[in-house]
């Protein structure tokens, strides 16, 4: 029985002495497919950084008018990039035996990646103090037999002083220059010119979608509305609520009538008259209300025509999108940690806080008599009983996954302060 149970157990681990074997191998032999693969993955994040921030151009501070603590953002970024394509690469020249030099992929993709970090050259040779490794650089020959060649050359720079140091003298130099003066007008200009675009960019996105609702809303809409809808005497209600109030209203009048009738504050009035002026006074009702059943209907296209309104200002102002982020950026990072903690917890308080239930009603009210809607209790409530809750959690989400990396001290002063 022992010997059974030795062979079984010898078995099994044979079996899976086996399979981590084949593991190891299949990780092994496709290590330079992965490893390129996410280099190329790290080039494509810096080529969308600098289309999308620096408008194509090279990520640095030459190349826009963001902030200090802006720049040390997207510095922060391209630098974590560089550090895994230069690792990467190592691994991939490790495994460089291993790589079908016949695919055409491989080329696409070192090329690519040459592109990029051509830019940034020195920053990369000097990411952790790793100078030894070299740069893949694809050299194609004439030959076409020889165009799928992998070649690797080596750049090596050393310097005597630490890089800081080049770099604040470098600063001070540039300070002392002929056009140094020239250059901060320029930028000072460049920014104010890129402030004003920003801020006639949101002036607009309020302004127009504002009166495209307004005007569309009476010279268009209206006008309709009222040519098919005041011939018609039965629907004057768009739902009962408004019927109701109507209702109150008429009684209340009716009441107050009969009371100063039987208090004497008014001259003694018959039943006939009272009848006729509650008669006079429900046709004041009843075109009063359609009149607002009118101005409900036209508020569903109106604001529907100011929304596509809205959708076309967006489309043909994408440009004008990056200055109001970079405006949007620099307000914030330039605002100290305590006041962005401040900004938060308002934010936080007044949509999902302690007391947000009561705003989120009068909201909720207001936009349902905004389009004619019935103000249902149950709707509402139901509303904010999930709605604050799930912006509840966007928003810790976002202080647990972006604050803590993007200012930590913010962070810690909120949660002084939650505290």
């Amino acid at each position: 029985m022992k010997r059974i149970f030795f062979k079984r157990n010898a078995k099994l681990i044979h079996q899976k002495i086996t399979e981590y074997w084949r593991s190891f191998n299949r990780w092994f032999f496709t290590t330079p497919e992965r490893a390129i693969l996410e280099a190329y993955q790290a080039a494509q994040a810096i080529r969308n950084i600098e289309i999308e921030q620096f408008g194509g151009q090279k990520i640095c501070l030459d190349s826009c008018n963001y902030s200090e603590n802006v720049m040390a953002f997207w510095q922060g970024n391209l630098n974590r990039n560089l550090a895994i394509i230069k690792v990467r690469l190592a691994e991939f020249q490790l495994g460089l035996s291993f790589v079908n030099t016949s695919d055409s992929n491989y080329l696409v993709k070192l090329n690519f990646i040459d592109e990029v970090i051509s830019k940034y050259i020195t920053q990369y040779e000097t990411i952790s103090g790793l100078r030894e490794n070299p740069i893949p650089v694809i050299k194609e020959s004439s030959n076409s037999s020889d165009a799928n060649l992998i070649e690797v050359s080596a750049t090596q720079k050393t310097g005597v002083f630490p890089r800081t140091i080049g770099i604040t003298i470098n600063k001070i130099a540039q300070d002392f220059t002929p056009k140094a003066e020239e250059e901060f007008i320029r930028k000072y200009r460049n920014s104010r010119t890129r402030t004003r675009r920003a801020v006639k960019f949101l002036l607009l996105l309020m302004i127009v979608p504002l009166l495209t609702q307004h005007f569309s809303k009476e010279l268009l809409i209206n006008p309709i509305l009222k040519h098919f809808r005041n011939g018609n005497t039965t629907q004057i209600f768009l739902n009962s609520e408004m019927e109701e109030k109507a209702l109150h209203e008429l009684k209340k009048f009716e009441q107050g009538l009969k009371f100063k009738n039987l208090i004497r504050q008014a001259p003694e009035l018959s039943t006939e008259v009272i009848e006729a002026k509650v008669k006079n006074k429900a046709l004041e009702i009843a075109e009063e209300f359609r009149s607002k059943s009118n101005s409900a209907i036209s508020n569903v296209f109106a604001d529907f025509i100011s929304l596509i309104s809205f959708a076309l200002v967006i489309a043909f102002s994408k440009k004008d999108i990056i200055f109001v982020q970079s405006l949007i950026d620099k307000i914030v990072y330039g605002l100290s940690d305590s006041a962005k903690a401040f900004l938060i917890i308002l934010v936080t308080d007044i949509f999902v806080g302690f007391h947000s239930p009561h705003g989120w009603e009068v909201l909720l009210e207001g936009l349902a008599n905004h389009l004619g809607l019935p103000a249902s209790r149950n709707v509402i409530f139901l509303f904010i009983a999930t709605f604050p809750v799930i912006l509840n959690t966007i928003f810790k989400y976002w202080i647990f996954r972006y604050l803590s990396r993007l200012s930590p001290s913010a962070l810690a002063t909120l949660k002084e302060m939650d505290e």
